[in-house]
């Protein structure tokens, strides 16, 4: 009988569930959901969670508990990242769910959060020979990971995820110039690691993992009326000149116009500012033309791990 397992990836906007069975090259997905929790919501870069995001925090794993259960799922991991890594709170919170619903969860280091995205970007055939950089935009943090077919030449979590930077940032709508300019400055000081990291390597593509590159794909693919289902495809390579329209024009949007579009979910409308900045920022800086999107994340990364374990 195939293993059936539950993945939950519970990062600082969404909370994720994959229950999946199978082997790890030829899985079947039973149950694949994303809730918008918005656990970082109002209290991201002060370190704590705010009482209403740790009831919807709660709830949401209430939720996922009775779909596990009605699975019958052999085998559990929960993932957090970012949002109760950094968070005073975090582990009132990891208790309050384990009291609720037994689900133990797991918070990870930046640098596991990456070799996970690795392999979950590796399962899906997004990379090759040539040296990729892999950027996952979270709501809390970025992972960037240099590496390609065979291995991981460098990786490294930073705190300036998408949320992070609309609290610092994006106060005013659509964000000034003056906002943008002292986003980039801040960006050029932050990223310094990944600026040593990369100078020398020769890089082919930039690979975007899931979140907000599927929105830019998605957007695209309507703005050519040539929309495309997400869950049948695992690849999708951007035209840059397309890519930097549409980043460009969702800079220069207002929050109304935004709202007003389908191809955006709600728990993006805001944080897609600046996750379209952050991607100029590092297509500009690293000098990359190629540019690519991979639907796998950090949940198909445990995925792999476990169905290959024989939990």
């Amino acid at each position: 009988m195939s293993k059936r397992v539950a993945v939950m990836d519970l990062g600082t906007n969404t909370f994720h569930l994959l229950i999946a069975e199978g082997d790890i090259h030829d899985y079947r997905e039973i149950v694949h959901i994303t809730e918008a929790v918005k656990l970082g919501e109002g209290g991201i870069n002060k370190g704590y969670i705010l009482p209403d995001a740790f009831q919807r925090g709660v709830n949401t794993m209430q939720h996922f508990q009775g779909l596990i259960a009605a699975n019958n799922v052999t085998s559990v991991r929960a993932i957090a990242t970012s949002a109760l890594r950094s968070a005073s709170n975090g582990k009132d919170f990891i208790k309050e769910v384990e009291a609720q619903t037994r689900i133990a969860i797991e918070i990870i280091d930046g640098e596991q959060e990456a070799v996970f995205i690795y392999n979950g970007v590796k399962l899906s055939g997004c990379l090759s020979a040539k040296n990729s950089l892999i950027m996952d935009i979270g709501g809390g943090s970025v992972e960037f990971i240099l590496g390609n077919t065979d291995k991981i030449l460098w990786k490294q979590s930073f705190e300036v995820g998408a949320a992070r930077l609309m609290d610092q940032f994006h106060h005013t709508d659509p964000i000034p110039p003056a906002s943008i300019e002292a986003m980039n400055l801040y960006l050029e000081d932050t990223l310094n690691d990944l600026f040593i990291a990369t100078s020398g390597i020769e890089l082919d593509t930039l690979v975007g993992s899931s979140g907000s590159f599927e929105t830019f794909a998605g957007l695209i693919g309507t703005e050519k009326a040539k929309p495309f289902d997400l869950k049948s495809i695992q690849h999708y390579d951007f035209d840059e000149e397309e890519l930097l329209t549409i980043t460009n024009k969702l800079i220069l949007s207002s929050h109304k116009e935004r709202l007003g579009n389908p191809g955006i979910i709600p728990v993006r409308v805001d944080m897609i500012v600046a996750a379209s900045l952050i991607t100029r920022f590092i297509m500009h800086a690293l000098d990359l033309h190629k540019v690519s999107m991979c639907t796998n994340s950090l949940k198909e990364g445990v995925l792999a791990e476990m169905l290959r374990a024989g939990n």
